[in-house]
């Protein structure tokens, strides 16, 4: 994969530096990281938002508990 240059102030850059030494990471590292765990959250937000959407139908969570036995319970220690 081919690099490319980003223009940001030092601020940023110095702040990004920053955080990827103190992971042992280099910039480059740490930002492809950084991007692959914001592109998950964005997912797992939709995810959410659809099971939530789901879930709310009337009918849906009655009809979980009867096809899959319901939530397990607690175990109390």
């Amino acid at each position: 994969m081919a690099d490319t240059t980003v223009k940001m102030d030092m601020e940023t850059r110095d702040r990004f530096a920053a955080v990827a030494a103190a992971r042992g990471q280099t910039v480059k590292g740490y930002l492809a990281a950084l991007a692959i765990e914001e592109e998950n959250q964005l997912a797992l937000s939709h995810a959410t938002g659809s099971f939530r959407t789901a879930v709310s139908r009337p009918g849906i969570a009655e009809a979980f508990d009867r096809d899959f036995g319901g939530l397990p319970q607690r175990r109390v220690a």
